[in-house]
């Protein structure tokens, strides 16, 4: 199925037109189905993230650091985190569930020490940390974190996927970036033919085809 902006962006037009009288700001989702694709195979199954050209949502991002690289991390991330931090967090379920509220990075020094006394709470809800790597623009690599997301389907046997793409109160360019950034990944590893549809919707809004 072929996808071309002028769809994406009457779809987008059309769902942002629908009105809610719900005091909350929607977030703009991105329906997509499969067709004869076996999500039995690993190789067929979409888990990956982006980074949307346009931040979807309020992502906080802590770093864990020390050194310099804390300090520069200070002035672009929302949290920072250091050594004694990470003990802190493996023996307090508290703070671990205050520490799954952000996207993590950290430098690689942290990465062995982050694997075995947090591993199995992060990796379980796919918030193991980016690594940091050398000479990276920090402040760049923070704003890229803010606007990830991951695509991936729900199941083995559900042939599609949903993610979010944009709030009602975004300019409607910025989510057909979005949406099209989204459809070039998907269509990318699965190859279109096996695309069967796309929808976009408002949190309390009808679905509307692409």
């Amino acid at each position: 199925m072929a996808f071309d902006k002028k769809s994406v962006e009457k779809a987008v037009e059309q769902a942002l037109a629908q009105k809610s009288e719900r005091k909350f700001t929607q977030s703009v989702d991105l329906a997509i189905n499969f067709k004869e694709l076996d999500f039995k195979k690993p190789e067929n199954r979409v888990n990956t993230d982006i980074a949307l050209p346009n931040a979807a949502r309020q992502v906080k991002v802590a770093v864990f650091a020390d050194g310099q690289l804390a300090l520069d991390a200070k002035n672009v991330a929302d949290a920072v985190f250091g050594a004694a931090d990470i003990t802190a967090f493996a023996s307090d379920k508290k703070k671990q569930a205050e520490l799954l509220k952000y996207s993590l990075l950290a430098a690689p020094q942290f990465m062995a020490v982050i694997g075995k006394q947090l591993g199995q709470v992060l990796g379980t809800k796919g918030k193991l940390p980016t690594p940091i790597l050398p000479g990276i623009n920090l402040a760049e690599l923070v704003k890229k974190t803010r606007a990830s997301i991951t695509l991936k389907v729900k199941g083995k046997m559900l042939p599609c996927l949903h993610c979010i793409v944009g709030r009602e109160n975004m300019p409607k360019e910025q989510i057909v970036e979005n949406v099209m950034a989204v459809l070039e990944v998907v269509i990318k590893k699965v190859s279109e033919p096996r695309v069967a549809s796309a929808y976009v919707k408002t949190t309390m809004g009808k679905p509307v085809k692409v």
